[in-house]
């Protein structure tokens, strides 16, 4: 079957990122993943689906690892008026949790903005320009939180991050008008990941919000991974896809 869509996906290695890369995975696409680690087991998928998978290495918290990724991988997209082209700039971090009077390591802070944010923008910037003036279909989704519009006590450096990922997003937006790509930056809603995980193994001094996210653990308020995966892949196919650059997965409940 020859390819009608190429997909980017950056933190393909576990929880949503993972959901999504299998829920790509399908005849007729041409999927590329970016992540610290490769997944044998989606090589295996991808085979049997007859889909075609390139699964690049690459520590994305690494400016410099992440500028060259970028580049291989955005130079070597074809240009083709006929195929589909989706970037979902996924992979993140959440740490460091603390509240703002405590952080004191610009190491792991600079992490953070690096994961979050710069191999959002550096893949983006990378995959606009190459699809530049091309009557394709381009499309951007940058998966970002409602903690980037709602303050949490503890998370100041994540919330900033997926702040200045909405703001980006909304300029990127205005920048590619409606000839160009669409982007959009959206919220996953509360999945149960690795992430949440790390959540409730917070210290309740530095995230106040604690017992709320245990008690939603506890209670089976989180969606799974497999499930908010089908329904971003669902959403990014919208024809409306677009329209609300900032938007929340929660609201096509």
């Amino acid at each position: 079957m020859s390819i009608t869509t190429i997909a980017i996906l950056t933190g393909a290695s576990r929880g949503l990122g993972a959901a999504l890369a299998r829920g790509l995975v399908h005849p007729g696409t041409r999927l590329v993943t970016l992540s610290r680690s490769a997944d044998p087991a989606l090589d295996e998928l991808a085979r049997a689906q007859g889909a075609e998978l390139e699964q690049v290495q690459v520590d994305l918290s690494d400016a410099a690892s992440a500028t060259r990724a970028a580049r291989q991988v955005c130079d070597a997209l074809p240009r083709d008026a006929g195929l589909r082209y989706r970037l979902v700039n996924n992979a993140g971090t959440l740490a460091p949790v603390a509240r703002a009077d405590q952080l004191d390591d610009g190491a792991a802070i600079a992490t953070a903005f690096n994961l979050n944010v710069n191999a959002a923008l550096l893949l983006s910037s990378a995959f606009l320009a190459r699809l530049k003036g091309l009557n394709a279909d381009r499309r951007v989704l940058n998966i970002s939180s409602g903690a980037g519009r709602n303050p949490n006590p503890g998370w100041t450096v994540y919330c900033a991050t997926k702040a200045a990922l909405d703001m980006a997003s909304r300029v990127t937006a205005q920048e590619q008008g409606t000839a160009g790509a669409r982007i959009v930056s959206l919220a996953p809603g509360v999945i149960d990941t690795s992430m949440q995980a790390a959540i409730r193994a917070s210290d309740p001094a530095s995230f106040p919000a604690l017992e709320r996210f245990q008690q939603m653990h506890d209670s089976g308020a989180l969606s799974s991974p497999e499930q908010t995966a089908q329904r971003i892949l669902a959403y990014l196919e919208r024809d409306d896809f677009g329209t609300t650059v900032i938007d929340d997965i929660r609201h096509y409940d």
